[in-house]
Formats: structure tokens, C-alpha cells, sequence
């Protein structure tokens, strides 16, 4: 590994890391486009690699500073964690066997966008 990948690949952690611990986000819309337009990773490359990457880490030490001050809903969590192990197994075989590479970025442009503009224009 180049001195310029891993200084890419630290970029991409602390950026995402920082995102997520700000505003929920890091792992699919910084971590997967990041691994396809600065390191040229496919997108299902770019997509494994992010599932990886937040498969144990995903927050802990943000999750702790919430918990500490006592804004974490753990009923919701433990709900969402437990049907994100499905929802995960289950997307990642439908991607992988039955969609093309170009359909999954189409898809995941398509929601990007459509999020930010919601964000953009709706939110209050």
C-alpha cells in the first residue's frame, strides 16, 4: 500500500468518522463514494469495504458520548440493530446476485440526491 492510499484511507476515517458522530452519516455517503472516486475501488468493492469497516467500530465512542447524555432511544436502537443484521444479509445477496454494478449506482445516486434535496428544500 502507497503512503498516498493510506493517507487517502485516514482521510476518509476521520472525515466519516467526524460526519457520523455529527450527524449520523459516514458509511454509505462518504465511505463508498470516497473508496470509488479517490481510490477507484467498483462500487461493489466500495460497498463491502464500508460494510466491513463499520461492522464493529460503528460508533462506539459516539454512541457513548450520547449515551452519556442521555439521548439515545435503546428500545428503537436494539430494534433497528437487530433488523439492520437482516436487512443487511438480504440487500447484500439481492445486489450481488441479481443487480448489475451500474443499476447499484444509479440506485444509490438516486437516493443520495433525492435525501439532499429533501434535506435542502424541506427540512424546517
Amino acid at each position: 500500500m502507497s503512503t498516498t492510499t493510506l493517507l487517502i484511507l485516514v482521510a476518509i476515517g476521520l472525515i466519516a468518522g467526524i460526519a457520523s458522530g455529527m450527524v449520523g452519516i459516514g458509511g454509505g455517503l462518504i465511505i463508498v463514494p470516497s473508496l470509488v472516486y479517490c481510490l477507484g475501488l467498483t462500487q461493489f468493492e466500495a460497498q463491502g469495504t464500508s460494510v466491513a469497516t463499520l461492522l464493529l467500530p460503528i460508533g462506539i465512542l459516539a454512541a457513548y458520548n450520547y449515551h452519556q447524555a442521555d439521548v439515545i432511544q435503546w428500545k428503537y436502537a436494539l430494534i433497528i440493530a437487530l433488523t439492520f443484521i437482516v436487512g443487511g444479509y438480504v440487500g447484500s445477496k439481492l445486489t450481488l446476485n441479481f443487480l448489475s454494478e451500474s443499476t447499484v449506482k444509479k440506485v444509490f445516486g438516486i437516493i443520495m440526491l433525492v435525501g439532499a434535496i429533501k434535506m435542502i428544500f424541506f427540512s424546517k
